[in-house]
C-alpha cells in the first residue's frame, strides 16, 4: 500500500490536539485531586510526561517507517503471526475506548440537559455521527479536525481564564500535594486520558513530510496538555481540593460559577457543554477512525467504509454494559490503565526490536 501524502504538520497537530481533548475534560480534575489533593497540577504534569514518552515512541516508530501503517510496520518488525494478535488487541481496545467515551457522553447529557431522553438514544446518535464521519478519507478527516479545533480550544481557554478571578492560590499548596497511597494509580488514570496520541500511527504514513512528525507531536501534546493543566489549576484554585472531591464533573461546575464581564452571561455551563459536545465528537471520530482503519489494514482490504457500520452495533452494546455512572468510571479506570500497556509498552518494544535488528522503512 502506498498512502497518499496529504497531511501537513499543522493538520497533524490539529488532529492530535482535538483527539486528546475530549470527554475526559469533565472528570480530569476529580482524578487529579484524588491522586494528590492540592498537588493535582503536579500529578497532571507527571501524567502528561508519561503520555509524552508514549507519543515520542509512537512518533519515532512512524518516522522510522514513514510509508507503513501500524499493522504493516508491526508485521515487518516481529512477523505476521505475532503482529496480527497484537493489532487485534489494539483494535479491540480502541473500540472499547470509543464505547466508553460515548457512554460517558450520554450520561452527562441525560443528567445535565436532556433529562427525559433515554441514554440509549444519546449514545447511539453520537456513535452514528462518528461512524458516518469515519467513512471519510484521510484528507477529509484532517479537515474536520482543523475546522473544529478553534471551536474547542478558544471557549475552553476563555472559561478557564475568567474563572481564575475567583481563585485562591492557597488551595494549590503544598505544590506536590499530600502523600497519597494511590498517587501513581491516579497518575496512570490521568495519563490514560491522553491515549488519543495513538492516532499519530494513522496520521504519519499520510504526512507530506513525515520527518516533521515530531514537531507536530511536541506542539500537539503541549497544547492539549497545557489546556488540561490550566483546567486542573483553575478548578482546584476555585473550589479547593476537598470540595473538588465531592464534584462528579468539576469542570462543568467551574463553568457554572464563571460569568462573562458585565454579566453578559452570568453562567457559562450551557456554552461549555456545547463546546464539550464538539470535543467529544472529534475524539470519538478519531478513535472510531483508528479502529476501522486498522481493521482494514489488518485484512488488507481496499476500503475501510464497510467496517464503519459493521462495528456500530458492537460498540453500542459495549457502551451499554456499565450499570451506572460509578460503575462506568471504575471500568474507565481499569481499561485506561490496561490500555497504557498497549499504547506505550508495545510500540516501545517494537521500536527497540527495530533498532536492534537495524530495520528501517523506505524514506518518504
Amino acid at each position: 500500500m502506498k498512502p497518499e501524502k496529504v497531511i501537513t504538520v499543522v493538520q497533524a497537530t490539529s488532529i492530535l490536539v482535538s483527539t486528546i481533548v475530549g470527554v475526559g475534560v469533565l472528570p480530569l480534575p476529580l482524578f487529579a485531586v484524588t491522586a494528590a489533593e492540592s498537588g493535582a497540577p503536579f500529578a497532571t504534569v507527571v501524567a502528561m510526561s508519561i503520555a509524552s514518552v508514549g507519543l515520542v515512541i509512537v512518533t519515532m516508530l512512524g518516522m522510522r517507517f514513514p510509508k507503513l501503517t501500524f499493522p504493516e510496520l508491526s508485521e515487518r518488525i516481529i512477523g505476521k503471526w505475532l503482529a496480527a494478535p497484537m493489532t487485534l488487541l489494539i483494535i479491540a481496545f480502541f473500540a472499547v475506548l470509543t464505547a466508553l467515551a460515548a457512554r460517558e457522553f450520554g450520561t452527562v447529557v441525560v443528567t445535565s440537559v436532556l433529562k427525559n431522553t433515554p441514554i440509549e438514544v444519546t449514545v447511539f446518535v453520537m456513535l452514528l455521527l462518528a461512524a458516518l464521519s469515519a467513512r471519510a478519507d484521510v484528507r477529509s478527516f484532517s479537515y474536520m479536525h482543523m475546522f473544529y479545533l478553534p471551536v474547542v480550544l478558544v471557549p475552553a481557554l476563555i472559561i478557564a481564564g475568567l474563572s481564575l478571578k475567583n481563585s485562591n492560590l492557597l488551595y494549590l499548596m503544598p505544590i506536590f500535594g499530600n502523600r497519597r497511597p494511590d498517587f501513581f494509580g491516579g497518575v496512570f488514570t490521568i495519563a490514560a486520558l491522553f491515549q488519543g496520541y495513538f492516532i499519530m500511527t494513522t496520521v504519519i504514513p499520510f504526512m507530506r513530510r513525515p520527518k516533521k512528525a515530531m514537531i507536530a507531536s511536541v506542539f500537539g501534546m503541549g497544547i492539549a496538555g497545557g489546556l488540561y493543566l490550566l483546567l486542573v489549576v483553575a478548578v482546584v484554585a476555585v473550589f479547593g481540593p476537598m470540595e473538588t472531591k465531592n464534584l462528579l464533573w468539576p469542570t462543568l461546575e467551574l463553568a457554572k460559577t464563571t460569568a462573562l464581564p458585565a454579566n453578559v452571561l452570568e453562567r457559562l455551563d450551557a456554552a461549555f457543554l456545547s463546546v464539550w459536545v464538539t470535543a467529544v465528537f472529534t475524539t470519538l471520530l478519531s478513535s472510531y477512525f483508528l479502529t476501522v482503519r486498522n481493521m482494514n489494514e489488518l485484512l488488507r482490504l481496499k476500503d475501510h467504509k464497510p467496517f464503519t457500520f459493521f462495528m456500530l452495533p458492537f460498540v453500542f452494546l459495549i457502551a451499554m454494559l456499565p450499570e451506572n455512572v460509578l460503575n462506568l468510571y471504575q471500568v474507565i479506570e481499569i481499561v485506561g490503565r490496561i490500555g497504557l500497556i498497549l499504547t506505550l509498552l508495545y510500540p516501545g518494544a517494537l521500536l527497540l526490536i527495530a533498532a536492534l535488528r537495524g530495520l528501517r522503512g523506505e524514506a518518504a
